[in-house]
């Protein structure tokens, strides 16, 4: 793909024609996973996890070789709790009856049952342990097994080769894991169960017992030992360490992160540090109100549930946004000093502020349109101001800066910047074609939306007016502080028409220009604007590259501009820019047959984009009137978008339940489309068919990509 950065994220239409076609969604409650991590108390620095046990109470104990620790709150530390065993580390801990047992070097005990369940052992000879349902214990030295029961200990005939084995109970029978064989185990001695190889895991799973293995996992019947399922080995992670067996599904802790099967093709897969505080699982157990605890070699976590709706999940990002993202009245992203530390976090300038805020006061605009909320209104006027200062800090005509800071303070690409008129200030050019669609349709949604007066509506037209007059006076080129038209504001036919229908752009630039256009003469009644895009659609068939069909596009060479070879892929960025555009382009069309061949337009691209389920592409194929838009994927992404948007590492590359797609066009790696909660953080800008991807958690995304589909899907009557 060429390294170009396309980022950024007539009639109004009445709602009612937008929504006719499709029928709405409620907004049901659904479960969001989310990640918590717990801190370690300082005695537990450095210190090793073994194993991890919840009561029936629902107390989480973690075995380490400092002793045994005790989740308290939001706090990992050794559990002092009964003073008896408070100096003692235990060498193993297990569950009997749904209580803890600790293991020692001289004695097991637990502290439920009144305190009777124990037994004296001979010192330092037992490392691992079980319980069965009647009370005998199980125990596990270096060289044989030995049965516990009334108050004797025997040893197990024929248990040497059992050594180091893992122990799994089912009601008052013992099975034994070797890394090549399951044994069963009682008073009369060991009996080969199975035979097999680089096992790992043990777990009872209803009627059916889990084998894990170094290459997945399988099942036998506990009885007969006959397989009833197969090796399964298309997993997202195949080096199995421990099984979570629940009534609707298996967790599964593996040397890769952790994975959820709900059925034969699918899965939710935890990994990585939006998730983890590392990979290596060691333990895992469900605790009684079915939230997953996960112990890792770095310590403890859980996967949680949160019920949440659609509505919350907005609010969430609405408060997150204002919190911490507001940057002058842009909507920032955050770059961490510390990777996912939010209190190291500072706001930054990027080369799309302009286009991102944009995002973000549509999503205000809308929401104000369905809530009637002023403080959403204010916010929508507030970063409109924002963009207009992208103007007037430059003492430039019509020419908005990508953005701007105090000087002295910028971050992006410092060759870009120039001091403003006002010493104190510096402003970023080189402004692209992104920028002005982008605002564009922040515009176009504020007008229709917010701007109830006259007055109101004459305040975007006087800072719409010039950026669209500045083009037209510059041949259709936005032209820089150096008198030259930027790398990507071209919209002249001598450029757009250069590049032959199977390169992108020709299509792209023709309908920025014209929905921009469009616009304009909306606003301001400039019949100059009326005259020229008639001239673009008709004199220099611009219509005609608006509706080529995008199935004509292909690997195009020869075409270089400024050293970017611009027919060797599909640019996913400029997917987001045409949806946001069509938007202007659609609602504002000059008459309703250009309206019904835009519509056509816009289903012609959403019918292959329609694969990554985006709500803002699908609410706006909706829009048009469509009743094939899928508003169930649409929904889908937007109750599996994370609120984590810290932008840790993500690898989904060595998944092996994806299925493979050969190289092509457009780059979609996998038949597969991933959760955008496993998939790395990003905007709408990128290919969501991407597997890997992150900076280790040094920056975090705002939350206007939710935002704005949510409400735009509300505004449509899409989502009640």
């Amino acid at each position: 793909m060429r390294t170009r950065t396309r980022f950024w994220g007539g009639l109004l239409l009445p709602v009612c024609l937008s929504a006719a076609a499709l029928a709405a969604e409620t907004d049901p409650p659904f479960r969001q996973p989310v990640a918590v991590k717990f801190t370690a108390g300082p005695e537990l620095a450095g210190a090793r996890y073994r194993r991890l046990c919840i009561t029936r109470d629902g107390i989480v104990y973690v075995l380490t070789d400092r002793g045994v620790a005790r989740l308290f709150d939001t706090r990992v530390a050794l559990d002092r709790s009964f003073r008896p065993l408070a100096a003692k580390v235990a060498r193993d801990i297990t569950l009997g009856g749904g209580e803890l047992f600790y293991l020692y070097d001289d004695q097991f005990l637990s502290n439920a049952f009144s305190g009777e369940r124990a037994g004296a052992l001979p010192k330092g000879i037992y490392q691992r342990f079980a319980v069965a349902d009647d009370g005998t214990v199980l125990l596990a030295s270096r060289t044989n097994l030995a049965l516990f029961a009334d108050g004797k200990l025997t040893a197990v005939p024929s248990s040497g080769r059992c050594a180091g084995a893992r122990l799994c109970v089912r009601g008052n029978a013992f099975f034994a894991l070797t890394a090549d064989a399951i044994y069963r185990v009682g008073a009369n001695g060991v009996a080969l169960f199975q035979q097999g190889s680089d096992l790992t895991a043990l777990a009872l799973a209803g009627p059916d017992l889990l084998v894990g293995t170094r290459r997945g996992y399988y099942a036998v019947n506990p009885d007969t030992g006959n397989t009833t399922r197969p090796l399964q080995e298309r997993l997202p992670a195949v080096e199995m360490t421990c099984f979570a067996p629940t009534t609707n599904g298996l967790w599964a802790g593996t040397t890769h992160g952790v994975w959820f099967q709900a059925g034969p093709k699918s899965f939710r897969y935890f990994a990585g540090q939006r998730w983890l505080s590392d990979d290596e699982v060691v333990d895992l157990q469900l605790a009684p109100d079915g939230e997953v605890f996960i112990l890792t070699k770095g310590g403890l976590g859980k996967i949680g549930f949160l019920e949440l709706t659609l509505a919350r999940k907005a609010a969430y990002f609405e408060a997150k946004i204002r919190q911490r993202h507001m940057r002058y009245g842009f909507c920032a992203e955050l770059r961490l000093a510390n990777p996912g530390d939010i209190t190291t976090a500072e706001m930054i300038d990027t080369d799309n502020d302009g286009s991102w805020s944009s995002l973000y006061l549509a999503s205000q605009a809308f929401r104000y349109a369905v809530t009637g909320e002023p403080e959403a209104r204010a916010h929508a006027w507030e970063t409109f101001e924002t963009l207009k200062r992208l103007q007037t800090i430059n003492g430039l005509d019509g020419f908005p800066s990508r953005t701007f800071e105090r000087t002295g303070f910028k971050v992006s690409d410092p060759d870009r910047w120039h001091t403003a008129p006002d010493t104190n200030w510096e402003w970023k050019a080189t402004t692209s074609s992104d920028e002005i669609a982008m605002q564009t349709f922040a515009l176009a949604v504020l007008y229709e939306t917010v701007a109830r007066t006259p007055a109101e509506r004459q305040r975007i037209a006087a800072v719409y007016d010039p950026i669209i007059a500045h083009i037209v006076r510059h041949n259709l080129y936005l032209v820089d502080v150096d008198g030259q038209p930027t790398l990507w504001g071209r919209w002249n036919p001598e450029y757009v028409n250069w590049y032959p229908p199977t390169i992108g752009d020709r299509r792209l630039n023709s309908s920025e220009i014209i929905a921009f256009l469009q616009f304009g003469y909306r606003v301001t009644g400039n019949e100059l604007y009326q005259q020229k895009a008639s001239e673009l659609l008709y004199q220099h068939g611009y219509l005609q590259n608006i509706t080529n069909s995008l199935r004509n596009l292909r690997v195009t060479p020869g075409y270089v501009f400024r050293d970017n070879d611009m027919g060797d892929g599909w640019n996913h960025s400029d997917d987001e820019l045409a949806f946001y555009n069509y938007w202007t382009l659609y609602r504002f069309a000059f008459t309703d047959q250009l309206r019904r061949l835009y519509a056509g337009a816009i289903k012609d691209h959403w019918a292959i984009e329609k694969a990554e389920r985006n709500p803002s592409w699908n609410f706006i194929y909706a829009m048009t009137g469509a009743r094939d838009a899928d508003l169930d994927g649409a929904l889908w992404t937007l109750r599996c978008f994370p609120l984590d948007l810290i932008t840790w590492t993500v690898r989904n590359s060595d998944r092996g339940d994806l299925t493979r797609l050969p190289p092509n066009f457009r780059d979609q790696t996998t038949v597969e489309l991933l959760p955008p909660d496993e998939r790395p953080t990003s905007r709408w800008n990128n290919n969501p068919f991407t597997l890997d991807g992150g900076d280790g958690g040094h920056g975090e995304l705002a939350g206007d990509e939710f935002l704005v589909p949510y409400w735009m899907g509300r505004y449509l009557g899409l989502i009640r």
